[in-house]
């Protein structure tokens, strides 16, 4: 993986449609909490639904549409996708205007987004496959990785800033803006894209909802893969809201060096995608990905021995900057391996299933956490979620797999749709 590495202009374009919409949800972070506590005057209970509720409903409606997606051109799917959350966010602000916002309309928009981030990533990852060489899917997403890490770097303090001067309401706008942006992006990413191969059945079926899982399931190095990734990312996020509380509760730190406690250390995610293309060409695909995957399930549990003042915050940045620096080099090494061993035909099915699936463990863990946060104190629960992910190291694969014959085109799709059914 040289530097400098050229992925031509069409990449250009959805690089560039990634890193705008990826801004605009990080300046809107926060926003739909923010605006049901202060413009509904929404309690604790609501807040946490919205939170929870509207991504795991989100995710149960997202289920039919990896099927569907797999079966038409991606880059119109991407430009939909787009073009509803578009439409959707910006229901928000017409009915704050016009004095008829409802948590209801809250919740809604907030599944409906859910759905269409879900959708999108299904059909760009499917997308990418079929714009790039299998050799430059790393590079690709490693690039991906080094923009999220970027936005997720300066968006929050410009979107904090933006809510101080305009409220909430406006950071949604600029979110749904940078959605039309993105599509604008996409569709001019120009060329021809084949169109698939109708599926077998006239009609989508029940079971074929499940293709995406049976495909996971039948592959004997994305399966262990699929399991690590629901409980790593489901254990994180369920301690998070848990250390919020410790942090601006009992411990008594400020809100301004809570959010410096964990915008600093993101700086680790963007060296740690740098890094991931030469690691993987010095030491190897399955070696990095199991190293990595390995040191991150280790960080966590520190912070179970949080305490006040600048030591405490020191240790959070620590914990925090080790995590995101090994999440920086797994995640795109992992979202390559994840490509490499789907055959073309069934990516957005299965991209599709394996976020749904993080998306529903991720609120069902946060739930759980919460209650345990109650019962036990949320010290006590956070280090319970770090002793269990000292064991997810044991779902990553153990041996390296050998690549997938790639099918030819004209019967690429009846092959999977064979194989995930069997």
């Amino acid at each position: 993986m040289r530097r400098g590495h050229r992925l031509g202009r069409r990449f250009g374009w959805l690089w560039g449609a990634y890193g705008t919409s990826a801004l605009g949800t990080w300046l809107a972070f926060g926003a739909f909490p923010l605006i049901a506590i202060q413009v509904l005057h929404a309690g604790p209970g609501e807040v946490a639904a919205l939170s929870s509720v509207g991504a795991a409903v989100g995710a149960v409606a997202a289920v039919p549409l990896g099927p569907w997606v797999e079966f038409r051109r991606k880059r119109p799917v991407l430009i939909a996708m787009d073009l509803v959350r578009f439409a959707a966010l910006l229901t928000i602000p017409a009915a704050f205007a016009l004095g008829v916002l409802t948590f209801l309309q809250l919740l809604l928009v907030s599944v409906v987004v859910a759905a269409a981030d879900i959708t999108f990533r299904a059909a760009s990852g499917a997308y990418l496959k079929t714009l790039l060489p299998p050799e430059d899917l790393l590079v690709a997403n490693a690039r991906f990785e080094s923009t999220s890490w970027t936005t997720t770097i300066i968006g929050p303090p410009l979107g904090g800033a933006a809510i101080g001067l305009l409220g909430p309401v406006a950071t949604l706008v600029a979110d749904a803006v940078s959605y039309l942006l993105s599509a604008l992006g996409i569709r001019a990413i120009g060329g021809h894209e084949p169109r698939p191969e109708p599926r077998e059945a006239a009609r989508m079926r029940a079971g074929d909802l499940l293709d995406g899982w049976r495909y996971i399931h039948a592959d004997a190095t994305l399966r262990p893969l699929f399991i690590n990734a629901a409980l790593f990312n489901g254990l994180v996020m369920a301690a998070s809201p848990l250390l919020a509380v410790l942090m601006l509760g009992r411990l008594g730190f400020a809100p301004w060096q809570y959010g410096l406690a964990f915008a600093l250390p993101a700086i680790g995610g963007l060296l740690g995608s740098r890094l991931a293309p030469p690691l993987v060409t010095r030491f190897g695909q399955h070696r990095v990905l199991v190293l990595s995957g390995t040191l991150r399930a280790f960080w966590p549990i520190g912070l179970a021995f949080l305490g006040p003042g600048t030591g405490g915050l020191l240790l959070v940045m620590g914990v925090e900057f080790g995590l995101i620096l090994c999440c920086g080099v797994f995640n795109p090494v992992s979202a390559t391996y994840r490509l490499e061993r789907t055959a073309t035909d069934g990516v957005a099915r299965t991209l599709s299933a394996w976020a749904v699936t993080t998306k529903a463990s991720t609120a069902l863990l946060t739930a759980v956490w919460g209650v345990l946060g109650g019962l036990l104190g949320p010290r006590t629960a956070i280090g319970l979620a770090g002793v269990l992910l000292l064991a997810t190291p044991l779902l990553l694969p153990r041996r390296e797999a050998a690549p997938l014959p790639e099918p030819e085109p004209e019967s690429a799709t009846s092959r999977t749709v064979r194989g995930c059914r069997s």
